[in-house]
């Protein structure tokens, strides 16, 4: 039961929830799967084709069967029913992340992080700290810094790295994942010199002199990465637990795995087993890979592992980041006027494989950030769609994505809503890049940045994500960047294009209804209607309602799957 202390707390407001260490609610807590709740007394905002509104709800079995009013939610809640008082908490629909990496989470939360690093000088003690705990000659890695907001903003560089670690291999991630900074004896393991020739859909960064800097640019990474140890299955799998367990914690019912392998699959499915996790999942599969052919031989899994995750997608990039220049642009950047960023894989090599997937009822996601990359792939996907008759095809309407659609040609916008391309957006993305953005692409491009509203108001279905570990991961955040488009500070300037804003109420279907339609589950999941699961998150305060900047001091309640309270957070001691 929700306890008044609980309620007391939740009212009191942004101090009174703290960060509590990672864990799900004990068994004895948690509700059973087959056990009858009764919500009363909340401020339900159910997500449906009306935006209804509702006071109570009625939970069965992990289904809702009654949504309405406090007396009308006690005449159909059965006899055992528990009573569950929410003293006016706001209720959404269970949100769902749409684009996130749960391995990567874990390891964030496990391992190295630099996020919110703020300065070279401060990445340099961080990487000191850091190397005092790692013993002997083992490869330090890590990852999370960004340097679009340290001044200078510059590309931190091997020399940088020497200063401070230079008897071991250091490789440290950009938070985006498409570039890393390594140190000189990591450029020497690899064998990296200045005679190195960039590989395709990769850049190896100079100095003036000829000589590798250190940084390297999507496909370049791997030229070092393959050297550095793999985790072991024991420690992915408690990354993966990490990463569930913190995604409930903020309030997330399903998280959309944008890219794994099947071993990766199979350790989750394990994870379910040993009831170590109780997130949803809906997993895309890397490709190309033998694991994408596989994924076409055989068929979507769906529900698999006790009904918690489905395997019907392939993940796929055409070009690499804005913030590493590695996004595929129609003209140069403004900030680089040889470069046109990269095509890290070749449309030639991409188009088999979406013929293949028609065929076989597979959904595609394309990781899209450039306007020529997102061009690229809406001519790929509209040349596929031509290809393969709607009477070839496993499913009539396969429900394509592209992932981010950050930087789009505005003559591109209408083309997602005409082919049912579904754009997978991560809001946070904006109120972060912004501060970059205009130097990379100057202020003409910005007109299509980020464009929500624009796709929205041309019929587009747009779901909402995080891409966490690259952004935080929380859905407050992304709820807010959604409806304000300003920074966690307040700011925002001409070249943030306001207008893009959305309303609350397309917010909340960003993250709710509309990554269930992206998944196919929009009759089972995404709101808070009769005969659907009870996916809930409950929050401290009335996002619909209060003003933009309080959105950020709530905080999330409780977390209910299929009826369970999967998580509920304690309240601060008076």
């Amino acid at each position: 039961m929700v306890t008044a202390e609980c309620m007391r707390a939740a009212r009191r407001g942004a101090g009174a929830w703290p960060t509590v260490a990672l864990g799900l609610l004990p068994a004895a807590a948690a509700a059973a799967g087959g056990h009858a709740e009764l919500f009363v007394n909340g401020n339900i905002y159910t997500a449906d084709e009306h935006n209804s509104h509702a006071q109570a709800l009625v939970s069965e079995a992990g289904r809702i069967i009654y949504v309405g009013t406090n007396s009308g939610a006690r005449q159909h809640a059965p006899k055992d029913s528990e009573t569950l008082d929410l003293h006016g908490l706001t209720v959404f629909p269970g949100l769902t992340d749409s684009h996130a990496h749960l391995r990567d989470i874990g390891f964030r939360e496990l391992s190295f992080n630099l996020e919110g690093t703020r300065s070279l000088a401060e990445l340099q003690r961080r990487l000191r700290e850091r190397a005092r705990t790692v013993k002997g000659g083992a490869w330090i890695t890590g990852g999370g810094w960004i340097e679009s907001r340290w001044s200078p903003p510059a590309f931190p560089t091997r020399a940088d790295l020497d200063q401070v670690v230079n008897d071991r291999p250091v490789v440290l991630e950009r938070a985006d994942g498409h570039a890393i900074v390594v140190n000189s004896i990591a450029l020497e393991r690899a064998g990296i010199d200045r005679n190195t020739p960039d590989p395709p859909g990769g850049r190896i960064l100079k100095e003036p002199g000829g000589e590798p800097n250190g940084m390297l640019i999507d496909n370049a990474m791997e030229l070092v990465q393959h050297l550095v140890p793999a985790p072991t299955d024991e420690q992915t799998s408690k990354a993966l637990q990490a990463g569930a367990e913190r995604s409930v914690r903020l309030g997330w019912t399903q998280l959309q795995i944008a890219g794994n392998s099947f071993h990766e699959v199979d350790l989750i499915c394990q994870l379910y087993a040993q009831h170590l996790i109780k997130l949803r999942l809906y997993d895309a599969i890397y490709g190309p890979s033998d694991d994408a052919q596989r994924l076409l031989r055989e068929g979507p899994s769906i529900d698999g592992c006790g009904g918690r995750i489905t395997v019907r997608g392939i993940k796929l990039y055409i070009d690499g980041a804005l913030g590493s220049r590695g996004a595929a642009l129609l003209e140069p950047y403004t900030d680089a006027p040889d470069s046109q960023g990269l095509l890290v894989n070749q449309p030639s090599a991409l188009q088999p494989i979406l013929i293949a997937a028609l065929k076989r009822g597979i959904q595609i996601e394309t990781h899209a950030i450039g306007d020529r990359g997102n061009r690229i792939m809406l001519d790929l996907y509209q040349k596929a769609f031509a290809t393969v008759p709607v009477a070839q095809r496993a499913i009539a309407q396969p429900r394509w994505r592209i992932e981010h659609a950050q930087i789009l040609s505005p003559a591109d916008i209408p083309r997602f809503a005409q082919l049912g391309v579904i754009a997978s957006m991560q809001p946070s993305h904006a109120i972060s890049d912004f501060f970059f953005a205009p130097k990379r692409l100057g202020t003409e491009r910005l007109v299509g940045a980020y464009a929500w509203r624009s796709l929205l108001d041309s019929g587009a279905t747009v779901v909402a994500g995080t891409d966490a570990p690259v952004e935080k991961g929380d859905p407050i955040i992304e709820f807010y960047a959604a409806v304000s488009r300003r920074s966690l500070e307040g700011f925002a300037d001409e070249n943030w294009h306001l207008e893009q804003r959305v309303s609350r109420a397309q917010a909340l279907r960003m993250l709710s209804i509309g990554p269930a339609y992206a998944a196919f589950q929009e009759k089972e999941r995404g709101s808070i209607e009769v005969g659907k699961m009870t996916d809930l998150s409950i929050f401290s305060a009335d996002l619909m309602q209060i003003p933009e900047r309080e959105i950020l001091k709530a905080h999330l309640v409780m977390t209910v799957i299929g009826g369970e309270k999967v998580y509920e957070a304690q309240p601060a001691k008076e």
